[in-house]
């Protein structure tokens, strides 16, 4: 059987410990050196970078996130164990982990790393397909002549490095097509090493939960339970017009993925949809003035996003919670798409004065959709509105000088506003 260590790479046959080095840290399996198709998976991304940053935090249960009314963006290892979760309240976590530290997000800082973890992988291969600034998917297929070693070490190698050049672990999942791969990355975390081969993909699955598939939600899985299907055995014992008919499409990819079938490919350029950025309110407020100040903030950072992914949007959408949970969403299409800040503001505030709603509100949020390259962007600017050439010169004046002096080198006066 095909193994190495994790430690040093050395290559081998199995053995309870490396014959190199001693460490217990294998990989071993008959088709290690096979399988080309990764996904690889930061652990615990956000709080990994926090705890590097401030070694006092290294064995406290750290969650980041904002607020008493906020929700858990991540929490590391030793909050999990207490129960803590993504997207839990945030008082619903403090009460199962009272002693933990919270953190603010600093996403610059997250952006950064993910950016160096990109440059990592791009030295392995150009086939990268990222899911977010903390996982992707990978395919190392035809690799080996030029790296002079099989996918698996590779892949050993780039989570070694980041954990000794960048102080961040990952795992890695390896197998023959991209759900395996993902469903593998979740088998042995922290900084795991998990392959599903083929010839073991049947038995691996039968007794599998459906949860199991990506994407499959509450609503999904109620679904499907309605239809006496909770496993993936449950799902092979349908045929596939019979599937189709119950669920559509989704049917079609249930009974593909059954039978362990992925037929997507990695791919470097999935079209990114909508660049969004919303924020919980410590107390429920229906100050229009501080309202205001949020929706700033909040169109600079889709603004920056933008920018930085070199788009531009036609759709601007403002999203504002009640107190009771229930949701308001307001969208206009803009004449031309755009990436500037003031304009997506201008739309935003222009939304939130068309709501009739004399209520307080818990959560707000602003997003850009209907994205394009973006060259197509801030063309003809707006006769209606003389200043507007004027502002966005001043705009970009603007982001010259904080690429230059720091993003904190000049603020306006609404963004203080809190």
């Amino acid at each position: 059987m095909s193994a190495f260590c994790r430690d040093c790479l050395t290559r081998f046959e199995v053995v309870p410990r490396c014959p190199a080095c001693g460490s217990p840290r294998i990989a071993a399996h008959p088709e290690l050196f096979e399988l080309a198709i990764a996904h690889m998976d930061c652990d615990a991304f956000y709080a990994s970078v926090e705890k590097r940053d401030n070694p006092d935090l290294a064995d406290k249960p750290v969650i980041i996130g904002g607020g008493r009314r906020g929700v858990v963006s991540t929490a590391c290892y030793i909050a999990r164990i207490r129960g803590v979760r993504s997207a839990m309240p945030m008082f619903q976590a403090l009460k199962l982990c009272p002693d933990a530290v919270i953190v603010r997000p600093r996403m610059d800082v997250y952006v950064a790393v993910s950016r160096q973890i990109r440059a990592m992988m791009e030295e392995l291969t150009p086939a990268i397909e990222p899911l977010s600034l903390d996982e992707a998917f990978l395919d190392l297929a035809g690799t080996e002549r030029l790296h002079g070693a099989p996918p698996a070490i590779m892949l050993a190698r780039l989570t070694k490095r980041m954990r000794e050049e960048l102080g961040v672990t990952g795992s890695i999942g390896l197998s023959h097509n991209k759900f395996l791969a993902k469903v593998a990355s979740d088998l042995e975390k922290p900084r795991g090493f998990s392959v599903i081969g083929r010839a073991e993909t049947a038995d691996f699955l039968q007794g599998q939960p459906v949860s199991l598939i990506w994407g499959v939600g509450q609503a999904t899985r109620t679904a499907l339970e309605k239809a006496g299907i909770r496993t993936f055995a449950d799902l092979l014992r349908w045929d596939r017009a019979a599937l189709h008919a119950r669920f559509g499409s989704m049917g079609e990819r249930l009974w593909h993925l059954a039978r362990g079938q992925d037929r997507r490919r990695v791919s470097a350029h999935a079209p990114v949809k909508s660049i969004s950025n919303e924020t919980t309110f410590g107390e429920d407020t229906g100050n229009i003035d501080l309202l205001d100040g949020h929706i700033w903030r909040l169109s600079e950072k889709v603004s920056d996003r933008c920018k930085a992914k070199h788009l531009a949007g036609r759709v601007v959408t403002l999203k504002l919670k009640r107190a009771d949970h229930s949701q308001i969403t307001r969208r206009l299409s803009l004449r031309d798409p755009t990436q500037l800040a003031d304009t997506i503001y201008r739309t935003a505030r222009g939304l939130l004065d068309q709501v009739t709603c004399d209520c307080a509100y818990r959560l707000i949020g602003v997003g850009l959709s209907d994205l394009l390259p973006e060259a197509e962007a801030d063309r003809s600017g707006d006769l209606l509105d003389p200043d507007a050439v004027r502002r966005s010169k001043a705009e970009r004046a603007t982001d010259q000088i904080r690429q230059r002096f720091g993003p904190e080198a000049i603020r306006k006066g609404r963004a203080l506003r809190r």
